[in-house]
């Protein structure tokens, strides 16, 4: 699959479909307390989405069983929500959530803490937030792709984290994960040069230890392996003539 260019008509839906994400973002952030359980994140995430008439982008991608990946603490990314996993004062959850507006998608994530986290936790959710705003400051027309993940591998490397290389983010519009593969990490080539018009989601995943991952039985589930925490932060962004637009962000 070669990078698409979108066209005007088909950046609105993909706007449209940022802002519904963004709402759903705020209002699960709301929402997470301890006591509840990862299952009723997903079925609140997915009463919101569908109240928009939109659809889950994640509900049964490949398989994947629920609305909202819930991951929590050395979860690093699709964790599957379960009614028997209950939130804690002091845990950190990362949401990653999609929606699908009039066939085209938008893809965005976000660690939340819960109540009163450690300074570790907190400061280790802030670099990864600002590793991606690190990254765009890249995303210009003009650009090549890896200036973004060598951005994002700058700021992060030295706070001694380790930037998770086996998952990657993604260009998105009709599907969901199109080309481009965008990694977090620096590259030795260029990349191709980015062009208004292009959409891309930006991920960076970050462990307090190292950057290695291992996925549990379940075949969804990526864990750290050193069972250290992390934290990603995801966008959809649009390429322009000049600074790059976030379409999952209300700001």
């Amino acid at each position: 699959m070669a990078v698409t260019i979108k066209s005007a008509r088909e950046i609105e839906l993909m706007k449209e479909a940022g802002k519904i994400l963004a709402y759903t973002h705020d209002e699960l952030e709301k929402f997470i307390r301890p006591g509840i359980s990862t299952l009723d994140i997903d079925k609140k995430g997915e009463e919101i989405i569908r109240s928009f008439d939109c659809i889950p982008s994640f509900l049964n991608y490949n398989g994947y069983p629920a609305s909202i990946c819930v991951s929590v603490n050395d979860e690093v990314v699709h964790g599957i929500p379960n009614k028997h996993h209950i939130i804690k004062e002091g845990d950190i959850v990362s949401l990653d959530a999609g929606v699908i507006y009039k066939g085209y998608h938008s893809d965005a994530a976000r660690t939340y803490g819960v109540g009163e986290i450690s300074p570790e936790a907190a400061k280790l959710i802030e670099v990864t937030k600002q590793s991606f705003f690190e990254g765009i400051k890249f995303a210009k027309a003009g650009n090549h792709l890896y200036d973004i993940s060598n951005a994002i591998d700058a700021y992060v490397r030295p706070f001694g984290y380790g930037i998770v290389q086996d998952l990657v983010g993604h260009g998105i519009g009709s599907h969901l994960h199109e080309d481009p593969e965008i990694p977090n990490f620096r590259q030795r080539r260029k990349g191709i040069k980015l062009q208004p018009g292009m959409t891309l989601a930006v991920e960076p995943m970050i462990n307090i230890g190292r950057c290695d991952v291992e996925w549990l039985d379940d075949d969804w589930t990526v864990v750290t392996e050193d069972g250290s925490l992390s934290a990603h932060y995801e966008n959809t962004i649009l390429i322009t003539e000049g600074e790059p637009v976030i379409l999952s962000l209300n700001i």
